[in-house]
């Protein structure tokens, strides 16, 4: 048995009842065929690659749409630069570790949350960020 495949941009889009623009689906559809978060400028290379380049304003007012509408996540890596995934599931997102690559750069997310910290009783959490840092499988395979 084959497993589903990914949902599509404009499937994710219209289930959400929210407007698929053509730069909506167009992003969300990079971020959900990438094996990685992307950053900004990444995104704004595949879509030229791919002969659809974008405005570089309107790639960020989607992506911050994207991830108000929880459509995507983002986070910040070691260089400061943000780097956004799509989430797949109407379920929602739960709260993850990442793993960047102190060699390639890549960041991953790691499907368990067991580095997720708790907080003292009285205080509440909005956002947690842990980032493991290491090699990447493909990294390590191929040591420096």
């Amino acid at each position: 048995m084959r497993p589903a495949p990914p949902p599509s941009a404009l499937r994710l889009l219209e289930a959400r009842g929210v407007t698929a623009t053509a730069a909506r689906v167009q992003v969300l559809g990079m971020l959900l065929a990438a094996p990685t978060a992307l950053t900004h400028a990444a995104l704004m290379r595949t879509a030229a690659e791919a002969g659809r380049p974008l405005d570089k304003v309107t790639l960020y007012r989607v992506l911050d749409w994207l991830v108000a509408q929880g459509l995507a996540h983002d986070v910040t890596d070691s260089d400061r630069a943000r780097r956004f995934r799509a989430i797949q599931t109407q379920a929602g997102h739960a709260e993850h570790a990442h793993f960047e690559c102190d060699a390639c750069g890549r960041l991953f997310c790691l499907p368990d949350a067991a580095a997720t910290p708790s907080t003292p009783p009285g205080f509440e959490s909005r956002r947690i960020d842990v980032t493991v840092h290491g090699r990447c499988a493909d990294c390590a395979r191929h040591p420096a």
